[in-house]
């Protein structure tokens, strides 16, 4: 007698409780769900946009908050100027962008820090004046500036801001890359190419420094001291 299941069924290899198993649709698949899109780290953007300089406008909108924040406070109002020429120089030195160096936000404020050189005197006129103007009656009206303007320039009057003011310019920028810029030793020891031992007894001298010139009455941040 013949045997009614086909050929395959009757191998060794494939029985019956296999057949069943497999007639009928195939099940379907599971359903696979997108994950969020990942944002590509500074350093890949900074290598990117050597082929693509469209894409450094990222870097534009991750950074630029910070920085601006950070030259407000030393130049004042010419920290919209300086922070375009910040993103131009970045934007032309990208293809010289190292990330084993240094990452890109304490390259970006390195070059900001380098282009307020070019501003000292306006720099130190700034810490001037709001130094006198803390001795100045307290004059009500509408401020132009923005909220965090008043607040940075409210925290420099008077003695702190003398004391920034005579500070020598490569112990101040320590300080206020340490302080304002948010960098830690190493990274300033990078975007100021000297030794981590240099960046140190710099920070040491500025804040003592400063603390002399406030006297027993300091009230200066925390971060200054």
């Amino acid at each position: 007698m013949t045997s009614s299941l086909p050929a395959a069924a009757r191998s060794p290899l494939v029985g019956p409780t296999v057949l069943a198993m497999s007639a009928g649709p195939p099940p379907e698949p599971p359903r696979l769900h997108a994950l969020p899109d990942a944002q590509p780290p500074d350093a890949e953007l900074v290598a990117r946009s050597v082929d693509d300089p469209e894409v450094f406008a990222a870097l534009f909108d991750r950074h630029a908050a910070a920085v601006h924040r950070y030259l407000g406070r030393r130049v004042g109002d010419l920290a919209d100027d300086l922070l375009s020429e910040t993103f131009l120089v970045a934007f032309r030195r990208r293809a010289d962008y190292r990330p084993q160096h240094v990452e890109v936000r304490p390259w970006l404020i390195g070059i900001a820090t380098n282009l307020v050189h070019g501003s000292a005197q306006a720099e130190r006129r700034r810490y001037r004046a709001l130094a006198r103007a803390a001795a100045e009656p307290e004059r009500h009206g509408a401020d132009p500036g923005d909220s965090a303007g008043r607040l940075d320039a409210e925290a420099l009057r008077g003695p702190l801001a003398a004391a920034l003011a005579g500070l020598a310019a490569r112990d101040r920028d320590v300080l206020l890359l340490f302080a304002w810029g948010q960098l830690g030793y190493d990274e300033i020891a990078a975007v100021l190419d000297v030794p981590v031992g240099t960046v140190r007894s710099r920070l040491h001298r500025a804040r003592r420094r400063t603390r002399a010139a406030l006297g027993p009455l300091d009230d200066s941040p925390e971060e200054l001291r």
